[in-house]
């Protein structure tokens, strides 16, 4: 027989005492309570501030010597990883290598659960050596609970490739954050419904994911002022949201805009380098290209 697991020690797995009648909760009162614990969520992930601005500090430098942030876990975790990691071709402009979310149980799992892949301490390797991970990837391992096989294990892995390992979970002193070179443990408290991971511990990681990934890319050039200048083109909204960042970034009419992203290519950065320097379309390349991508070092 297998062995229990003891999951009474666990912040994620108590019981909340201001929940104890859930099941008797107007919907009202139930929405009401959790809005209400949605409020620690905030305050838990600004306790850890310091060690997210680390964490975006070390995927910055993987970026920018041309390795990868690589995002593992299974279940909820796993999703907002593979969430995160999707989302970041759209918005930055980005191959969909440059962020990558590993779920255990493969890309299936992501909308159907495949049990028992979270317990295995090899799984994670696997995957991580399918996609060849290298030192100078960040790898960054998320398991709400701590104690994710899966995740352990991957950590184990990338640290013996020697590329730096971030942990995220939300109980203190876990078995995942021993294993990696930075633990961010955020610690909102027993959930609304017992064990219900994907409430504030969820919430807690998919604020810290935001942080690392738009933190990173703005740290490589990817947003001028607080504009998504490498924003992609790929359907009517984000036409007009890439002539509208134009506009705001340079002062132009969407004539102007319409203009000078044609002459771009569609590159909505090179553009907005065209009408702030004066330079044509080549030189706005050569420009971006000597100032790595930042549109500010380019327009000097």
């Amino acid at each position: 027989m297998a062995e229990t697991i003891d999951l009474t020690r666990l912040t994620t797995e108590a019981r909340n005492p201001l929940t104890q009648d859930l099941d008797q909760m107007s919907p009202l009162e139930l929405a009401t309570v959790m809005n209400d614990e949605d409020e620690k969520v905030v305050a838990a992930v600004r306790s850890v501030l310091p060690k997210v601005a680390e964490a975006i500090s070390w995927a910055t430098e993987s970026l920018e010597r041309g390795g990868r942030i690589v995002y593992f876990g299974a279940g909820t975790s796993g999703r907002l990883g593979v969430l995160d990691a999707v989302e970041c071709p759209p918005t930055f402009g980005v191959s969909p290598d440059v962020v990558v979310g590993l779920i255990a149980g493969g890309d299936g799992a992501f909308l159907k659960a495949v049990e028992g892949a979270e317990d295995s301490l090899t799984l994670c390797g696997e995957d991580m050596r399918r996609i060849a991970l290298c030192e100078r990837d960040l790898a960054v391992g998320l398991a709400a609970s701590g104690r994710t096989p899966y995740v352990m294990g991957g950590l184990d892995y990338a640290r013996k490739v020697g590329c730096r390992t971030v942990a995220i979970a939300c109980n203190e002193g876990s078995e995942v954050g021993a294993r990696a070179d930075l633990a961010i443990e955020p610690t909102p408290g027993p959930e609304v419904l017992t064990g219900s991971t994907r409430l504030k511990a969820g919430t807690c990681q998919k604020m810290i994911l935001n942080m690392i990934s738009t933190g990173a890319m703005v740290g490589v050039g990817k947003a001028y002022e607080n504009l998504m200048v490498d924003v992609q083109q790929t359907n009517e909204k984000l036409v007009a949201r890439a002539q509208g960042i134009t506009m705001s970034a340079t002062g132009c009419t969407r004539e102007e805009a319409i203009s000078a992203l044609d002459k771009a290519d569609g590159h909505v950065k090179r553009a907005c380098v065209m009408i702030l320097a004066g330079v044509g379309a080549d030189e706005a390349k050569t420009r971006l290209d000597a100032a790595q991508g930042h549109v500010r070092e380019a327009i000097k």
